[in-house]
């Protein structure tokens, strides 16, 4: 009997684990998504004008918004030109590179079959908030040229 159980167990066990594949399905998604909207801005050059709406803030104000230059950012970075990324949003460079750790670290965890967790309580919060605040002011100053999209 003890052989039957040993056995059977060894037969199931050869197959694809579908527990992982399982667990992977959101994170696969995920980067499914975020790779067809790269695709996309990659295909469509964002500095030709007509392609894409123009800031509602910058349009109204002159000041550049944190995302202002993101989809030029975009474009640098699918293409490979990590300088052109960084002078046309750094934050949004940062952003990027954010979420390919947070997105392995996830995808680590699933295989190992423990829950993503992403515990941020509110110092992290305020500090992310205070880095955006930061980022948008000195881009805006005469000083801050240099964030200028």
């Amino acid at each position: 009997m003890r052989c039957v159980n040993a056995e059977i167990q060894r037969v199931t066990r050869t197959g694809p684990d579908t527990g992982v594949l399982r667990r992977l399905a959101v994170p696969g998604g995920l980067l499914a998504a975020v790779a067809g909207a790269f695709a996309y801005v990659g295909t469509v050059d964002p500095n030709q004008p007509g392609h894409y709406p123009v800031c509602p803030l910058f349009r109204l104000t002159g000041l550049y918004c944190p995302g202002c230059g993101g989809l030029r950012s975009a474009y640098a970075f699918a293409h490979g030109d990590l300088a052109a990324a960084l002078t046309d949003n750094a934050l949004a460079v940062g952003g990027y590179l954010a979420f390919a750790v947070l997105w392995a670290v996830w995808v680590i965890r699933a295989v190992r079959g423990r829950p993503a967790r992403l515990d941020l309580g509110p110092v992290h919060l305020w500090g992310l908030g205070a880095l955006v605040l930061v980022f948008t002011v000195v881009r805006n100053l005469p000083s801050g040229g240099w964030l200028h999209p």
